[in-house]
């Protein structure tokens, strides 16, 4: 089965929440008014867009409906999907184009920042790069064992010190090693202190200034793990991470597990920062880049097109 195949499959909670009330609603009303209007926010908030951007997709598709004087289902509900896609935006790849590029994972305890690393780093082998993963989560052994596994699953080496060990100092072996080895591409783990920011941010500064030194002028990603499960407390977090770090780019994990998918349009929408790889299984190539059109094309899948008069 392919990943678009899978995505689909993946987003059914999400078309259940999303798509079905759409189809519903498109074919129980007679014309499209207030009432419409207002039930359509509802169903874009129930799938957590979020408040303000689900107002917004409802303000933008009035105007459309006004101005191309719309009369069937299936023409309302293709804008509708056009006005989605534009708010999601184009897909952005990472950045990896210096000898050795960076790319520092970030996010809180439990979300799948560790399972993240090891698939993208799978991901990344397949595609020719050699990788190179990093344990700078050194605040619970837990993290630097689970990494040891994740790496042997995906066949890249691994920089690890014991539990307590200083990450600034983890980063600068992996540096060394990187170098040495003619790696492409280092992964570093870090750990995901959010209700202590000012270690955080101390941390994060640390490693960051490391990277400069050592690696001036690298390609440089900043990725924040986020569970689409949390939906708009997702959002939030985004929110307090953006406060410590300089984040390039959103991994969305447990896509298959949620009906809030939604939250991919919240974030990109309220935060402006890109989705760059989602989630959708437990396998090691069930995360792959994000691609706007196949989301979109995913979620709409519908089976049959309305075609009542609006």
């Amino acid at each position: 089965m392919g990943f678009f195949d899978k995505l689909k499959i993946g987003l059914s909670k999400t078309k259940k929440a999303l798509l079905a009330p759409i189809e519903g609603l498109f074919s129980s009303f007679d014309k499209i008014n207030d009432d419409f209007y207002e039930e359509l926010l509802d169903i874009l908030v129930s799938a957590d867009v979020g408040v303000g951007v689900s107002t917004e997709i409802v303000d933008s598709f009035k105007k459309v409906v006004k101005e191309k004087k719309l009369k069937s289902a299936s023409e309302a509900k293709k804008e509708l999907m056009s006005i989605i896609s534009e708010m999601i935006g184009e897909s952005e790849g990472l950045n990896l184009t210096s000898n050795v590029s960076v790319i520092l994972v970030i996010g809180v305890n439990g979300v799948g920042k560790t399972t993240s690393i090891g698939k993208i780093a799978k991901h990344l082998t397949t595609k020719g790069k050699k990788v190179m993963l990093a344990a700078a989560d050194t605040f619970r052994a837990a993290a630097i064992d689970q990494l040891q596994v994740w790496a042997d699953r995906s066949d890249v080496p691994l920089v690890k010190q014991s539990e307590g060990s200083d990450p600034a100092a983890v980063v600068f072996d992996a540096i060394g090693a990187a170098k040495k080895s003619g790696i492409d591409v280092l992964i570093i783990d870090t750990a995901g202190r959010l209700h202590n920011k000012k270690n955080l941010l101390d941390e994060l500064a640390k490693i960051n200034r490391i990277i400069d030194r050592e690696l001036p002028g690298a390609s440089r990603e900043t990725l924040l793990v986020l569970d689409a499960v949390t939906g708009q407390n997702g959002v939030s977090q985004a929110k307090e991470f953006a406060k410590a770090a300089n984040i390039t780019g959103l991994v969305l994990t447990k896509l298959d597990g949620t009906a809030k998918g939604g939250i991919i349009l919240a974030i990109k929408r309220e935060l402006g920062i890109p989705v760059k790889f989602i989630g959708v299984g437990e396998g090691i190539d069930d995360m792959q880049p994000f691609s706007s059109t196949d989301f979109v094309s995913a979620l709409f899948d519908a089976k049959k097109e309305v075609e009542t008069t609006v």
